[in-house]
């Protein structure tokens, strides 16, 4: 015997067969991006003499490249995009050299624009190079202190998985 409760759960199954089902848009084509540091062979540090403290480099704004849309139905293999960024002496992306950019094809183009794109917005705290001294009694105090510019390399990675797109990346110091 059903009480009404079960009836009301079977009538609400039946009726739910009955209805035609809706049609929902696919959602919109979306990639995420990563990206890892790396440091180059024979990248070039600055020298620190004796007294002086580097600090700074550091990211603080980072927008992730968005994967390019034009490329999402074909989900090609994976991308890397190896990128070096010029940092100005006040922390600004200033320019994005890609390896191999001249050579690339239209649909690797593509992948190139969205890491320049995004590498652009990015900022760091500007590395500062700090000169200390000690005074007679032997408390050290900072001389002087100035920025300077800086390059970091990094490799975007653009993947499809499933056809969902994801984008890394990684960084070097030089």
């Amino acid at each position: 015997m059903f009480t009404f409760r079960h009836g009301g759960c079977v009538l609400s199954l039946l009726l739910a067969g009955c209805v035609a089902p809706r049609q929902q848009p696919p959602p919109p084509a979306i990639g995420d991006a990563s990206w890892r540091m790396v440091v180059p062979p024979g990248t070039v540090r600055y020298p620190l003499a004796l007294g002086e403290v580097s600090s700074g480099a550091t990211p603080f704004r980072r927008v992730a490249p968005a994967y390019p849309p034009d490329r999402l139905a074909s989900c090609p293999p994976p991308q890397e995009v190896p990128a070096l960024l010029i940092v100005d002496g006040q922390g600004k992306v200033g320019e994005v050299r890609v390896t191999g950019e001249p050579q690339a094809d239209a649909g690797r183009q593509a992948f190139i624009d969205a890491v320049r794109a995004a590498a652009l917005q990015w900022q760091f705290s500007p590395l500062t190079i700090n000169r200390w001294a000690a005074d007679a009694d032997g408390n050290s105090h900072v001389v002087d202190s100035e920025t300077k510019p800086f390059s970091l390399a990094y490799v975007f990675r653009f993947e499809c998985h499933a056809g969902k797109p994801t984008v890394s990346a990684a960084t070097t110091k030089p």
